[in-house]
């Protein structure tokens, strides 16, 4: 099967001296759930951003959907995290001045799809997972779950083939955690989506095909 992502003894540091990921190598193929867990600090979010190309690592190899992120300009990262991976942040990151259907939109705006075409791209998709009702209203007008929810469905605006999730369910209760995996849960079989998701709970349940665990700097597997 393809791989989305294949790092092989990938180091990052920011102190010399001081890494923050030693040795990392993983590989995680095309339509697979795989968490990374871990407490907060252990660089469960540095690692997400050298697979989303926001940073590099110190040394080591990453290859993400083929390439060697060593020979991709800057210009090429920044299309392929446009087009190709959609981000979650655990912060939901909504636009406070855009309205639901407008957060929704924008990374087909900033990928130059005209207005009609992501207009209707964006209803469809609030529609598919029964949030087109919550179209018109402000984040400000929505509670944390919804704002969570809003968030996983902007990230499939450029229908990804890889999605990130920052600890998605960090600020939510059980409930609303539920909700937003069965939707993530929901993406990953319905689309073959490749998910990465972190976690700092330890014991939470996960519906991931490889659970991982980053300890020390070092991953290893629990699942």
């Amino acid at each position: 099967m393809e791989k989305s992502i294949k790092l092989m003894k990938v180091w990052k540091e920011y102190i010399p001296g001081n890494p923050v990921l030693k040795g990392i190598s993983l590989e995680v193929k095309r339509g697979e759930f795989v968490s990374i867990r871990g407490r907060s600090g252990a660089g469960k979010s540095t690692l997400l951003a050298i697979i989303g190309l926001l940073e590099k690592p110190s040394s080591g190899t990453v290859i993400i959907f083929g390439k060697d992120a060593s020979n991709i300009s800057d210009e090429e990262a920044s299309s392929i995290r446009l087009r190709k991976i959609g981000f979650i942040f655990q912060s939901f990151n909504l636009i406070e001045s855009l309205n639901v259907l407008e957060n929704v939109e924008l990374p087909m705006a900033l990928a130059g799809i005209d207005s009609k075409t992501r207009r209707r791209r964006a209803m469809e998709l609030l529609a598919k997972f029964n949030m087109d009702r919550l179209a018109w209203r402000m984040p400000w007008q929505l509670s944390v779950g919804e704002r969570q929810r809003v968030a996983v469905v902007r990230a499939l605006a450029n229908n990804p083939e890889l999605i990130l999730a920052d600890e998605p369910t960090s600020s939510l209760d059980e409930e609303n955690s539920e909700i937003v995996l069965d939707l993530l849960q929901q993406i990953n079989k319905d689309k073959l989506t490749t998910i990465v998701l972190t976690s700092t709970n330890l014991e939470e349940r996960l519906p991931t095909h490889r659970d991982y665990l980053l300890r020390n700097g070092r991953l290893i597997r629990i699942k």
